[in-house]
């Protein structure tokens, strides 16, 4: 996850998520050609011209500097320090670089962070703690008298219960919280599955089992290195032709790790199946 939104992901995100257009419409909108928008929304984009930037920013209704990735405040761009009421430490530490400020952004302004903050709050100041004390004086007071009227033994159904009834407060809270920041967390992890930074999801089994059928059904080595490299390379194998096939097959032919160590003296070299026949001797 980027600590930022790069300059693409911001015109992105303002025309797709803010405006709803395709860039046909931004282009009708804005006067400006609809390749060179796109152009700007993609990662190799050179640079953005000046009056490019300067329409897209009125356009949009933000700042220029809110475009060029100078700030992050799209909607409040003159917020004075003083009213976000931050201690001086916190200050410095958004200031410093050292975390990623974007994703403390993301955490804090989630659904749930509220919630979390709560649970919290109610932990360190001890509001729930007489409660959870006063019912685990209970459960323990009558444990303890029927022990002492009955003396069941300790492994006793009942007394063991009313053993495991009593709540650890350090476990409740621990339970609380965890369950409140886990729902944050599977939210953004979710936003960002498509993040170039996200690594990329494990096969199945299914997947697994399906390469180990068509690696038993593609024959000669050759042929299931030329399908292991368009499996990685995103290459769709159906499209090869014939002739990229053969090429293929008389490149990796000079392979010295692809040679066949069996003695193949006297046998007919394995054929692709769309390969032309070769015509027998007479």
């Amino acid at each position: 996850m980027y600590a930022k939104l790069t300059i693409p992901e911001r015109l992105k995100d303002l025309r797709v998520v803010d405006k709803h257009l395709t860039l046909e419409q931004l282009a009708e909108q804005t006067g400006l050609s609809k390749s060179a928008l796109g152009k700007y929304e993609t990662d190799d984009y050179k640079d953005i011209s000046p009056f490019a930037i300067a329409t897209l920013a009125d356009f949009y209704g933000v700042s220029t500097d809110y475009l060029m990735g100078l700030t992050e405040n799209k909607n409040h761009p003159n917020t004075e320090l003083q009213s976000l009421h931050l201690s001086d430490d916190m200050v410095e530490l958004l200031s410093s670089g050292k975390i990623n400020n974007r994703l403390l952004c993301e955490l804090a302004t989630h659904p749930n962070f509220r919630r979390l903050m709560i649970d919290m709050e109610i932990c360190i100041d001890q509001i729930a703690n007489m409660r959870v004390e006063q019912m685990n004086l209970v459960l323990e007071a009558t444990r303890q008298t029927v022990m002492s009227k009955y003396a069941p033994g300790e492994d006793d159904l009942y007394m063991r219960t009313l053993e495991l009834g009593q709540v650890q407060e350090s476990d409740f809270y621990s339970h609380v919280m965890h369950d409140d920041l886990d729902s944050i967390v599977r939210d953004i992890r979710e936003a960002h599955r498509k993040d170039k930074t996200t690594a990329d999801p494990q096969p199945t089994l299914d997947d697994v089992k399906e390469k180990f059928e068509q690696a038993l059904e593609q024959g000669s080595r050759e042929e299931m290195a030329i399908h292991e490299f368009c499996d990685r390379m995103q290459i769709p194998f159906e499209k090869i032709s014939s002739e990229d096939f053969s090429a293929f097959l008389r490149i990796l032919s000079l392979s010295k790790l692809l040679k066949n160590p069996n003695n193949m003296r006297g046998k007919a070299k394995p054929q692709p199946y769309y390969a032309p026949k070769r015509k027998k001797r007479r």
